[in-house]
């Protein structure tokens, strides 16, 4: 009889102590019990705009891409492989987009890309891509980045949409990323067990994105071709040396 009360009481001691050890565990912030709030990535922004317009003024027929097709006079176009066969789309508007890049005409793999001449880009964290794309037969658009110690990478993720001009989006931390070779425009393999091919590259420090088509065009009609409209970069920017 005696006994009872002793084991209730013990047990309602401990379960008031537990009790109480989780208030108190729940009252401290979320990251480190030792204080302070936890850190958040930082929001990406716009850190790169990629538009085109005609070259000349007037002018309605296909013509080579050049420099003077990039809207914005800070973006440097940079053309690998087979990249100087890419035409302008001036004589057949796609949708919503006035002007493009199309690739129809492009003999070999190609890869177009675009370097900010004030800023290198950080893509880490909740960077993400934006961009207009159309493509025929079974040609895809894909991410190419170049990083500020010359090398170049081709990710996974692609976009596709064959009936119309369609605006997609991807966060650049779900893409896995295959060496590129800038003057063939293929992949290259990374030294890893069973054929690896996928590398991991410091996209904190990226100098030029864009994109690539691996397949050579098949001239014009519906064979097999991209459209590229436009492109949105969101990260963060790091100035270049003797830039503010």
């Amino acid at each position: 009889m005696v006994c009872r009360p002793v084991r209730s009481t013990s047990l309602f001691t401990a379960i008031v102590g537990i009790a109480a050890g989780a208030l108190v565990l729940a009252q401290e912030p979320a990251a480190g019990r030792g204080g302070g709030a936890a850190q958040r990535p930082a929001p990406a922004t716009l850190v790169m705009n990629v538009t085109f317009q005609p070259a000349v003024a007037g002018k309605t027929e296909q013509l080579p891409f050049v420099q003077a097709n990039v809207a914005d006079p800070n973006l440097e176009l940079k053309q690998y492989g087979a990249g100087k066969e890419v035409l302008t789309n001036a004589g057949n508007p796609a949708q919503f987009i006035p002007f493009s890049a199309w690739t129809g005409m492009a003999s070999g793999p190609f890869a177009l890309t675009f370097r900010d001449r004030r800023n290198a880009l950080d893509l880490t964290g909740l960077a993400k891509i934006r961009w207009a794309t159309k493509t025929s037969g079974f040609h895809v658009v894909r991410p190419v980045v170049k990083l500020t110690d010359g090398t170049m990478f081709v990710g996974d993720v692609h976009a596709e949409s064959v009936a119309m001009m369609s605006v997609s989006e991807f966060p650049v931390a779900t893409v896995r990323w295959v060496k590129l070779d800038p003057m063939r425009v293929v992949t290259l393999g990374s030294p890893g067990p069973n054929n690896q091919i996928w590398t991991t590259p410091d996209l904190s420090k990226v100098d030029e994105v864009g994109f690539a088509d691996l397949i050579p065009g098949s001239g014009h009609g519906t064979g097999g071709w991209v459209h590229v409209g436009a492109i949105e970069v969101y990260g963060k920017v790091v100035p270049r040396a003797g830039t503010q």
